[in-house]
């Protein structure tokens, strides 16, 4: 729901608090759907503010809600307090401006779904998957003005990113800032999901593996038991 500061200015900035996961339809009240969006954006005009915070969802419904923002005809601020990962990183590229908190989280991937059938329905699933990927590399494409390898580098390693490694790589223009303090130093830093999860299965695979056998000592090089029985049999002759 929009918060407007005065509802006797139709011009004022509103603001409109996005949390949860974004869907084509909403069976709890509680997703963020593109229908319902379009009925709150397009009810009054001027400036907005969009506050993000949302794992993703439907990169279709995003996709829509994404080209609402880019056909509106103000001035469009999104600032993520929490998270923007998968499909509502799509949406936070349609800002005219983007502003991260210092402690909010990015994160880009790869499109997923899930499909069944024989090999056909397998590589039509793959295309289908491809050319989502492609789209959605255009969004990000425009905002960051990477090239399309990089990006789909990123997608490819699931990129988690800080937004100080955000605003390096282009997907942010600022940080959200406390007027009342001095700007803390922010590290940059992003790592891949997958690396991780990689890294971490195979140190599990690697405890799994069944221990090899020692060697056995090695003999100790010299004469054999039998022959020191003979000379002690010698020396004896003597005593």
């Amino acid at each position: 729901m929009w918060k407007n500061t005065a509802e006797t200015e139709p011009d004022a900035e509103r603001v409109l608090e996005l949390n949860g996961t974004i869907a084509e339809e909403s069976w709890f009240d509680d997703d963020i759907t593109p229908a319902m969006f379009k009925d709150e954006l397009f009810s009054g005009s001027g400036p907005i503010t969009i506050w993000i915070n949302s794992p993703g969802g439907d990169c279709i419904a995003a996709s829509q809600i994404y080209s609402m923002l880019m056909d509106y005809k103000g001035d469009v601020t999104v600032k993520i307090d929490g998270i923007a990962a998968s499909a509502a990183s799509v949406i936070a590229m349609a800002g005219t401006k983007v502003l991260m908190a210092p402690t909010a989280l990015m994160m880009i991937h790869n499109p997923a779904t899930v499909a069944f059938g024989d090999h056909e329905d397998m590589q039509k699933a793959i295309e289908m998957l491809n050319e989502v990927k492609e789209s959605i590399i255009n969004a990000y494409e425009i905002k960051t003005s990477l090239s399309r390898a990089k990006l789909s580098r990123l997608m490819d390693e699931e990129t988690w990113m800080n937004a100080k490694k955000a605003l390096e790589l282009g997907f942010t223009d600022g940080l959200l800032e406390d007027a009342k303090r001095a700007p803390a130093a922010v590290e940059a830093y992003a790592y891949s999901g997958k690396a991780v999860a990689n890294a971490l299965f195979n140190k599990l695979a690697e405890k799994a593996k069944p221990k090899k056998a020692e060697p056995e000592p090695a003999k100790p090089e010299g004469r054999s038991v039998d022959d020191l029985k003979a000379r002690l049999a010698d020396i004896k002759k003597f005593m």
